[in-house]
């Protein structure tokens, strides 16, 4: 069984490796999520959650990617978030 919980840590520590992203929370609630904004924008911001298939998901249902590619999902939250590369 896939620990959602950790993969989400997991994602919020790659999601800090993008000097314009801020990781504002993470939420181990029901459902667990980790909300993220650029740094220079209160507009932009996301919360991730992970699905039991090992997908984050975006609040609007865009799958950023896998537990098995978590920087890459991160990349990807990033560029969506209007954040320059790492």
């Amino acid at each position: 069984m896939l620990d959602t919980l950790s993969c989400l840590e997991r994602f919020a520590i790659a999601t800090r490796l993008h000097a314009d992203l801020s990781v504002q929370r993470i939420s181990f609630g029901d459902p667990a999520y980790v909300c993220v904004r650029n740094r220079f924008s209160n507009t932009l911001v996301e919360t991730v959650t992970c699905s039991p298939d090992g997908g984050f998901i975006t609040s609007w249902g865009y799958r950023l990617g896998t537990t098995d590619y978590i920087e890459e999902a991160a990349a990807r939250l990033a560029f969506l978030l209007a954040a320059l590369p790492a």
